[in-house]
């Protein structure tokens, strides 16, 4: 399919043709571990064996490729398997990496636990800022990590400008997309070499599969990390990858409401006397909300804010919602709300990427805003 046609009609078609056995305008589901071969050597469509290939994932790859505007894209069995194949593919025991100083809490464990154990240095920078970049290059760096909008303060990284350190410096800039989805943001159209995702999140967006993605535009590093996912095989199944195409169908219009209803729930949190300060890249006073306007077709469906009284006060909040779910993760078309000290930045306690106590985040979903905002006025009491 040409990837001139527009993000809805690639997001239901890319890499998704009829199947030409029975018509069937879903991909089906190749349950299947080996394929037999048209000879010693002789692959039918080029499937041996599906760590290596899997037709349905193939689908899925080639529609993230598509959506993300990249070369091609490669399915993972989730968020930090993706992760930890892309750094495995980049690094070498002495090289450097600078991450963000607001980063997911898996990501930020998978550095400081996992990463550092086989010799590559991190050091933290401040990513919405370019020359606090560039300062924390050093001769060895060879990836630049940006999360943005950022996990959990909606940071806002100009993606451009910071490619620009990264090319300057001869590193590789890679863009968790995760946050904005590939409907509100294509980082490889401004300047990223990778793009990431937990496809877990919005691009699966129904909280029923966990998933991960790889985008590249660079064809040697797209055969890098192909190479690298086979011999890892951290790879998604056939059913999952299923899963993720069904939930990319409705990427769309799912996002535009996502986005819509977190305008509203930030606009509520601003005049609320309980509520100290709220994040969200959105509301014209955020600090970049300029940048984000100019790179994202919305700002999402992700809201942070800190709440007066200190941590108990926040805790409580989380526990007196009735429509927004208690959970981690996020993403899906149900509201969730979570205490990320406690619970999915725990990891980060006393390092540099700590969250403030008092700290609440919420996945805003697509119910009724209306019904959302009740609720949210009810637990803040």
């Amino acid at each position: 399919m040409s990837d001139q046609h527009s993000f809805e009609t690639l997001a239901i078609h890319a890499g998704q043709e009829a199947d030409p056995l029975t018509g069937a305008v879903v991909p089906p589901i190749y349950q299947v571990s080996t394929y037999k071969q048209d000879g010693v050597g002789g692959l039918r469509g080029g499937y041996e064996y599906s760590r290596s290939a899997n037709p349905t994932r193939t689908a899925l790859e080639e529609n993230l490729a598509a959506l993300e505007g990249g070369r091609r894209g490669f399915a993972f069995a989730s968020g930090l398997a993706a992760e930890d194949t892309l750094l495995r593919t980049l690094l070498s025991p002495g090289d450097h990496v600078v991450i963000p100083n607001d980063a997911y809490g898996g990501t930020f464990r998978l550095f400081a636990k996992v990463v550092e154990r086989w010799g590559v240095e991190w050091s933290v920078a401040n990513t919405s800022d370019p020359a606090a970049v560039r300062a924390a290059v050093r001769p060895r760096t060879k990836v630049i990590w940006v999360e943005t909008p950022s996990n959990p303060l909606l940071g806002i990284t100009d993606i451009a400008a910071v490619a620009e350190v990264a090319r300057s410096a001869g590193a590789r800039l890679v863009v968790d997309n995760t946050f904005a989805s590939p409907y509100l943001q294509q980082p490889l159209s401004l300047g990223a070499d990778v793009v990431v995702h937990s496809t877990t999140k919005y691009v699966g967006g129904h909280s029923d599969v966990v998933g991960g993605a790889l985008v590249t535009a660079d064809a040697t590093l797209a055969e890098e990390i192909g190479y690298h996912q086979n011999a890892m095989g951290a790879v998604a199944g056939p059913f999952d990858s299923w899963l993720t195409l069904r939930g990319i169908k409705t990427l769309a219009v799912r996002m535009d409401r996502h986005s819509a209803n977190a305008a509203r729930v930030a606009e509520l949190l601003t005049s609320h006397p309980k509520v100290t300060k709220v994040y969200y890249p959105g509301l014209p006073e955020h600090e970049l909300h300029e940048v984000a306007a100019k790179q994202m077709k919305d700002f999402g469906g992700m809201v942070s804010f800190r709440v007066a009284g200190g941590e108990e006060a926040a805790v409580e909040v989380c526990n007196r919602t009735q429509l927004f779910t208690l959970g981690e993760s996020l993403g899906g078309v149900e509201s969730l709300i979570e205490h990320p000290g406690r619970m999915t930045h725990a990891s980060t306690a006393g390092s540099a990427l700590e969250v403030p106590a008092d700290l609440v985040r919420l996945s805003v979903g697509i119910e009724s805003v209306d019904d959302l905002l009740a609720d949210l006025t009810q637990a803040l009491g």
